[in-house]
């Protein structure tokens, strides 16, 4: 669908300033729509003051819809009897109120110019669908007064307020809704009206009794008592009622609650308070941060769990007379640390995905620690990694330990050279080359027809994780390169 800046971009002449307005309005806009039960249409002028374009529209959640399709990137052209003209040209709100038919429906609509700095930007134009009316009530005489004030302000130039800097878990919790619950308050700060939804959330607080004629700052304050000293800050917000978007939280539950000044030309007039009860959500949230402190502890100890084992085949490794099971013992050891880095990093993640190059860069040097021993032998990453799941970094580690290790210890014996170790990424593919410049592969070498455990290591660990290796002479000169590609998603 297409977005309000490119059909403002595409057929009229407004500014950067002109947009930033009529985005924060459709940010807002939808309570206008829920509140009026009504369809909302964001009309701008185009470049030919005789056209229209539809840049936004947006349906309401309390009731039926009157439009059935979508007419963003339409255009009313050259009619000056339609009642978006009329409001752009006359620059007031205007109505029709005679049932006219949309598909066979009947339709009240209404056209409100958007006037800002002495200048038409756009129309809204609300359509409520009569035939779907609901039964005439305290909510829905409330929903339509005030939605009639709201339209009043859009007009004037004072909706929507800016929500004002919301608290991050307000902000991951979702932005309260008309139908999850209001409290309308007169200029006192007294409720005037509490829906059955909002009711409920209060009374989950631990409020007795209704909340109909209590000091609302007062009631959430008391309610608070136990809270922490940040929290209270909520009571004093709402009693400001200042527009704000603030969390009212007890040892019960929780509540967010979205401030909205309402005035009429002689100024405030009220307030609107939509309520949304985010108890389930908190207590859910707070299970996830649980279970991720959980899983983060469990690797951290995991890690030092390896790290003991390595100590233990080294300190065996040193009382072991033959050459041939020491060197078995440090292959271990080797293998049993890339485990633990892999471990320890993510003990320090929080979304199950590993920056591999931080893995790399730890595998190196610990190679390089073990190249010390024979040579003047560098290791070193010519390329980035990127993020690799958590389920697939430990394979990955132990891979690239292996193939390093044997570039070392039978590329170059006591010499001195170079391993590089380079990742591309490609989609969703990882290729990996593992190259160096030493004496190269034993003459008539079969991939497949070696006995080395390493090698076999290598081959089942990318096999598992549906990849291919290969490993040949080095094409760029002397030695050999193993190449390694595996889906990383």
């Amino acid at each position: 669908m297409l977005s309000l800046a490119l059909v403002v971009d595409a057929h009229t002449d407004l500014g950067p300033e002109d947009v930033a307005i009529l985005t924060d309005i459709v940010g807002e806009w939808h309570l206008l729509a829920d509140l009026s039960f009504s369809d909302l249409i964001c009309w701008v002028p185009g470049t030919d003051d005789n056209e229209f374009w539809a840049a936004a529209q947006i349906r309401p959640a309390t009731g039926p819809t009157a439009l059935e399709d979508d007419v963003v990137g339409e255009v009313i052209s050259y009619d000056p009897e339609h009642l978006v003209t009329e409001a752009y040209l006359s620059e007031v709100v205007c109505e029709t109120s005679d049932n006219k038919l949309q598909a066979g429906i009947p339709v009240d609509v209404w056209a409100i110019p958007v006037v800002r700095n002495g200048r038409c930007l756009a129309v809204i134009e609300r359509h409520t669908n009569q035939m779907g009316v609901r039964a005439p009530g305290a909510l829905e005489d409330n929903y339509r007064e005030i939605a009639d004030i709201l339209t009043d302000m859009l007009w004037r130039g004072d909706f929507p307020y800016m929500a004002g800097k919301a608290s991050t878990r307000s902000q991951a919790s979702g932005m309260p809704r008309i139908g999850e619950g209001i409290i309308r308050l007169n200029t006192a700060g007294v409720v005037m009206y509490a829906s059955p939804n909002a009711v409920s959330a209060y009374r989950r607080l631990g409020m007795q009794g209704d909340l109909l004629g209590e000091d609302i700052a007062s009631l959430t304050s008391s309610l608070m008592v136990d809270a922490a000293p940040t929290d209270e800050a909520a009571s004093q917000v709402i009693k400001q009622q200042v527009p704000a978007i603030v969390e009212v939280e007890t040892d019960r539950a929780s509540v967010n609650v979205k401030i909205v000044p309402l005035t009429d030309e002689n100024g405030p007039i009220g307030t609107l308070l939509v309520c949304r009860d985010t108890t389930e959500l908190r207590r859910r949230e707070r299970q996830l941060v649980t279970k991720d402190a959980t899983i983060r502890e469990i690797h951290h100890r995991v890690k030092n769990n390896l790290q003991t084992v390595a100590a233990l085949l080294r300190l065996q490794a040193r009382r072991i007379q033959s050459e041939e099971g020491v060197a078995a013992l440090h292959h271990a050891m080797s293998r049993v640390q890339a485990i633990a880095i892999v471990h320890e990093i993510l003990s320090q993640t929080f979304d199950g995905r590993v920056e591999f190059d931080d893995v790399m860069d730890r595998l190196l040097r610990h190679v390089g620690d073990v190249a010390a021993s024979r040579g003047k032998v560098t290791a070193r990453r010519n390329g980035t990694f990127g993020e690799v799941a958590a389920a697939a970094a430990t394979s990955l580690s132990l891979v690239l330990t292996e193939l390093c290790q044997n570039a070392i210890e039978h590329g170059f014996e006591s010499g001195s050279g170079e391993v590089v170790v380079t990742p591309v990424r490609k989609g969703s593919t990882l290729r990996i080359e593992v190259a160096d410049n030493g004496r190269g592969l034993p003459e008539g070498f079969r991939q497949g027809s070696t006995s080395s455990l390493g090698l076999s290591i290598v081959e089942t660990l990318v096999s598992d994780l549906h990849g291919q290796f290969e490993l040949g002479p080095n094409p760029d000169g002397p030695g050999a390169r193993a190449v390694v590609e595996v889906p990383v998603g």
